[in-house]
């Protein structure tokens, strides 16, 4: 077993120590794999629920049960021990935006269609399902959580730009990004100082994620100066060309106050945005709704647990993860740690259906279930990321820096493509 040289290229980790891992794992496995008697379970701060874990340790007696939390760079941290073949998990995380990096090197992990996985599918959703399969058909990722996105806007400040307030006339009058930044047009003359965007990056890279592709496809051809790209950029070109992107930053103190005082009564986000409102900016408790995202539906986070080959109990690891993330203790992952559910059957019950205060009472399971169920498949490339990064990089310029749009068009394509060839995409 090994790790191609792409693969260790891309996660950065050329120059990584396995070293580096120091304390964090010391005692949770022993070197060239688990001896059977304690099996160890990775993940991140928030990537399970702690009590959920808990109760796997006390139910799941037949084995030592060791979780860690991993901090840190979790994804460097992994392959390197993996790739040093020591003190590798028997059970880890793998977060969504890194399965694609994972997938070429599927062969580091169980075939969980070999423990029975199959037979489980239907209570998953179909697109998040299909994130864990690799190229060869193989499964190496069984879904935790999920991140639909949606429209959190203030109805009061709406109210006062003549928009709708309802969550579901929003969601209507606003179902397209074209007439997202119509709305913007009128909430800028109504309110002063409101924008409805807070960068143009946030329109580019949820537009992004609405489609079925990315920058690579699967012959492993460049395709970031398709139309799907374009008219992404063409998008959030036009709402920073029209004023209606703030100079504020996300998660600033600046930017805090504005939300507070209703000048950015608009933001798109994943379902656990939610969190993020909750604990930055509190003193706006009950003056959110969550409405339906402009263009359609989209994901933003997620995860996975997988098993690695190190791992000596395989069949009882299936019986662990499987236990962890069937449909009640998904739930649970949502009460305790906003993880949004990847089994359909969770939504459906009292503790996701409960009104939200923060919300105005709203049951936003309403907006991110069938938000989370239509999702559409897509294709993700373990090159998208360094392409999207080069393509982000220049629109923040232009918002931030007042950049030529066509400029930074042209700088951005340029980047990509010797990105690509650095990498072996074709071009």
């Amino acid at each position: 077993m090994h790790l191609s040289r792409r693969a260790l290229l891309y996660a950065g980790l050329a120059t990584t120590a396995t070293a580096a891992l120091g304390g964090t794992t010391a005692g949770c496995s022993v070197p060239n794999g688990s001896t059977g008697r304690n099996m160890t379970l990775w993940y991140w701060t928030g990537g399970l629920s702690d009590k959920v874990v808990a109760d796997a340790k006390k139910r799941f007696t037949d084995v030592s049960l060791k979780p860690a939390q991993i901090g840190g760079y979790f994804k460097s941290k992994l392959l390197t021990t993996m790739t040093g073949r020591a003190y590798v998990p028997d059970i880890t995380g793998l977060k969504s935006e890194d399965m694609a990096s994972y997938l070429p090197n599927a062969e580091q992990f169980i075939d969980l269609r070999t423990l029975g996985a199959e037979k489980l599918k239907d209570q998953y959703l179909p697109w998040k399902w299909a994130e864990g399969i690799a190229p060869d058909g193989s499964m190496i990722g069984f879904p935790i959580d999920t991140g639909p996105v949606a429209h959190y806007f203030m109805p009061e400040v709406f109210d006062r730009a003549g928009l709708p307030t309802d969550p579901a006339d929003v969601g209507k009058e606003m179902d397209t990004w074209e007439k997202y930044l119509a709305a913007g047009e009128r909430l800028k003359k109504k309110v002063r100082g409101a924008h409805m965007v807070i960068d143009a990056l946030t329109i580019y890279q949820y537009m992004i994620a609405q489609g079925t592709q990315r920058y690579v496809d699967e012959e492993r051809r460049f395709i970031g100066d398709h139309e799907h790209v374009r008219r992404a950029w063409n998008m959030a070109i036009d709402a920073y060309e029209r004023g209606l992107c703030s100079r504020y930053q996300s998660g600033t103190p600046d930017g805090n106050a504005a939300i507070e005082n209703g000048l950015l009564p608009s933001q798109i986000g994943a379902s656990w945005v939610a969190g993020d409102l909750k604990l930055t900016v509190p003193k706006t408790k009950g003056k959110w709704r969550v409405a339906a995202l402009p263009g359609g539906p989209a994901n933003n986070g997620g995860s996975f647990l997988a098993i690695t080959k190190s791992c000596r109990k395989p069949e009882l690891a299936f019986e662990i993860v499987t236990w962890l993330l069937n449909a009640d203790n998904q739930t649970r992952g949502f009460t305790d740690a906003t993880l949004f559910p990847s089994t359909p059957a969770s939504y459906q019950q009292e503790a996701m259906r409960a009104p939200d205060p923060f919300f105005g009472g709203q049951a936003t399971i309403d907006v991110f279930g069938p938000t989370a169920e239509k999702i559409p498949i897509a294709y993700h490339s373990p090159y998208d990321y360094p392409l999207d990064q080069a393509v982000s990089d220049e629109l923040r310029n232009v918002n931030a820096l007042g950049k030529d749009p066509r400029r930074a068009w042209k700088d951005a394509m340029a980047k990509c493509r010797r990105i690509a060839d650095h990498l072996g995409v074709l071009t």
